[in-house]
């Protein structure tokens, strides 16, 4: 064998198993392997899971905090005034650096998936251009899957639907959209009908920034499932951020979510943006604005967290760790249980993978090895923790080294105590 993994810990609870890695992909899971690899890693009992996946992203903005002034208010339409101003000024060259350079710090997180919205409404394509090219730079060692995205309305910006099918034919692989930001509710619905009929006839998924409002009458997500459900793109559709889902009646929701469920749509919570942009006209009780994700995920659909934004117009933190998304995500929607403490693990791995239909995915034998080794010893650790990734692998290769995160105490009156974890 090339590799084989001793002692490690899964997200299912297994415990002292060993990976044997061959060829750029797993060939065997199991207690005491027979086997020899040209390397041995010892895991020590720390978790190996799948890599990190991001399920919505915005690679295009990353990185361009204060460019060309801050958000003072922090909202999400100042946020979008600041990307208007930004546009024209955008060079290919700049869009690269920081793109290649937030993919490093995605390695070093363990994080080796991620779908990136990219504005189409600049008639340049200079976004676009752009993360093709740094698609496939970084093919080697990150998938990065694109979706055209009009941030200026597909209706109200009047060469969006042709610059989003120029998008397409350059090789953009997913069809976004923005109802809400339409000038009415009856041009978000035609453009939802619009967007699905073309990723129909194309062969396309879908992923739509969907009723990112606290209007609890914003329910294009509605529209989508419906749309869904007649092209029949069952488990090819996804509704992100569906903040407006947190201000409805629960009489609405409850028609709602088995209407989801019927129409095979995903979704994507974005728990650091979702808290910190809704709710900015609310004195108290001031709403959160994260969708109702337990609810979801109780009713059967896929929901994956997204980081959404790193250092850019709407938010000036992040750092590529989606164990900080989960983090966040579990306390925003109060799911501290075991199982559902799990769940939140999930929703950063193996159902965003689902979602972005990644080939290969998974600790199963004939699975790319594509694998994290965390400093901690199960999913609900390392969320704790936000464990430290020590070996972070690509198809069997390893691509990022991160120490142990330890601390060794020296306090008056007291035995040196051995390294902790931190």
């Amino acid at each position: 064998m090339d590799v084989v993994i001793r002692n490690a810990s899964l997200p299912d609870g297994r415990r002292q198993i060993d990976i044997a890695i061959e060829d750029g992909r797993i060939a065997a899971v199991a207690a005491a392997l027979p086997v020899r690899g040209a390397r041995e890693i010892d895991a020590a009992g720390d978790l190996v899971t799948p890599p990190f996946v991001d399920a919505h992203f915005h690679m295009d903005t990353t990185l361009s905090y204060g460019l060309p002034r801050v958000n003072r208010s922090g909202t999400l339409l100042e946020g979008i005034a600041i990307w208007g101003e930004l546009k024209p000024q955008l060079t290919q060259e700049a869009l690269l650096e920081r793109a290649l350079h937030y993919c490093d710090w995605a390695v070093a997180r363990g994080l080796l998936a991620i779908r990136s919205h990219v504005d189409i409404c600049d008639d340049r394509l200079l976004a676009v251009e752009a993360l093709l090219e740094v698609k496939r730079v970084v093919a080697p060692y990150l998938d990065l899957q694109l979706v055209a995205f009009p941030q200026d309305g597909l209706l109200r910006s009047p060469s969006a639907l042709g610059n989003l099918k120029r998008a397409i034919a350059m090789g953009v692989g997913v069809v976004g959209g923005i109802p809400h930001f339409e000038r009415t509710m009856a041009d978000g619905g035609e453009s939802v009908r619009i967007l699905c009929e073309l990723a129909a006839d194309k062969g396309l998924m879908v992923d739509m920034h969907c009723d990112e409002s606290d209007d609890p009458m914003s329910r294009h997500i509605e529209t989508l499932a419906y749309h869904s459900h007649r092209l029949g793109l069952h488990g090819k559709v996804t509704g992100s951020h569906l903040t407006s889902m947190h201000s409805m009646d629960n009489y609405y929701v409850s028609k709602l979510l088995p209407l989801m469920h019927e129409g095979g749509v995903a979704a994507i919570a974005n728990p650091l943006i979702n808290i910190t942009l809704q709710g900015r006209h609310d004195t108290y009780p001031k709403r959160r604005g994260m969708t109702r994700v337990p609810e979801m995920m109780a009713a059967g659909i896929d929901v994956a967290f997204g980081h959404d934004c790193v250092m850019d117009p709407w938010y000036g933190l992040g750092s590529a760790d989606m164990l900080e998304v989960a983090h966040m995500g579990l306390h925003v929607a109060q799911m501290t249980g075991q199982e559902a403490m799990h769940a939140c693990f999930m929703a950063v791995t193996a159902t965003p993978a689902r979602i972005l239909g990644l080939d290969g995915y998974g600790l199963e034998p004939g699975c790319h090895a594509d694998l994290v080794i965390l400093d901690a010893g199960s999913t609900v650790e390392a969320i704790r923790l936000r464990a430290a990734r020590r070996l972070v692998l690509r198809r069997g290769h390893v691509v990022s080294e991160t120490p142990r995160a330890e601390a060794r105490l020296h306090l008056p009156g007291r035995p040196q105590r051995t390294a902790f974890r931190l």
